[in-house]
């Protein structure tokens, strides 16, 4: 079966993505960094291994926009937290192997996607955590429903969302694969080229 990575991203507006990071060096320039980074993950990710799905936000504006690389498919995110909008996108993904990922974390690499993908075929989900108790990847065997209370109670933007995730998974083989920080604030630019290098 295929596997199918699927990005999280949002239309690079100034005051809507970013904000934390737009506090300190501007809105503009927060969106620009965003927008940069976005084009750069996905060059680097695009790889014959696996097909790639934007998961858009807003939906229309998204799935109309000539911001991302048209050859992508993309789907909606829809309404609701962060746990509705990924539960959604992996239930649009046919049934094999699929992992979610954000689009501002500077270290995810091909390398990183395909060993995040080889933990799936012994698991039934894998993570890849982040520093700060979240995670920049869910990943998914997918070849049977999904579990119905998944991404259900979890506190998000603080340090439980990785447990609570796991919570929500009762009864599944679960693997953890690379740390990766994202970029919330001034503070994490200067990690980018050193979490840019493969592992």
């Amino acid at each position: 079966m295929r596997q199918t990575l699927v990005v999280m991203l949002k239309e690079p507006h100034a005051g809507r993505v970013k904000t934390r990071l737009g506090r300190s060096i501007g809105m503009t320039a927060s969106a620009w960094w965003f927008r940069h980074q976005v084009n750069a993950l996905l060059r680097r990710i695009e790889d014959p291994r696996w097909d790639i799905v934007l998961a858009v936000s807003p939906d229309r504006e998204g799935l109309l926009s000539r911001v991302w690389p048209a050859h992508f498919a993309r789907v909606p995110q829809g309404h609701g937290d962060l746990g509705d909008r990924m539960g959604r996108a992996l239930a649009l993904c046919g049934p094999g192997p699929v992992c979610v990922i954000g689009a501002d974390i500077p270290g995810i690499t091909s390398k990183r996607i395909a060993r995040a993908f080889s933990y799936l075929g012994s698991n039934d989900a894998v993570f890849g955590p982040a520093p700060d108790g979240g995670y920049w990847l869910v990943g998914l065997k997918h070849t049977a429903p999904l579990p119905s209370r998944l991404f259900q109670n979890v506190r998000w933007s603080t340090q439980h969302a990785l447990t609570d995730t796991e919570a929500s998974m009762p009864g599944l083989r679960i693997a953890h694969c690379d740390t990766l920080r994202d970029v919330d604030t001034v503070d994490d630019l200067p990690m980018t080229a050193r979490s840019g290098r493969d592992s």
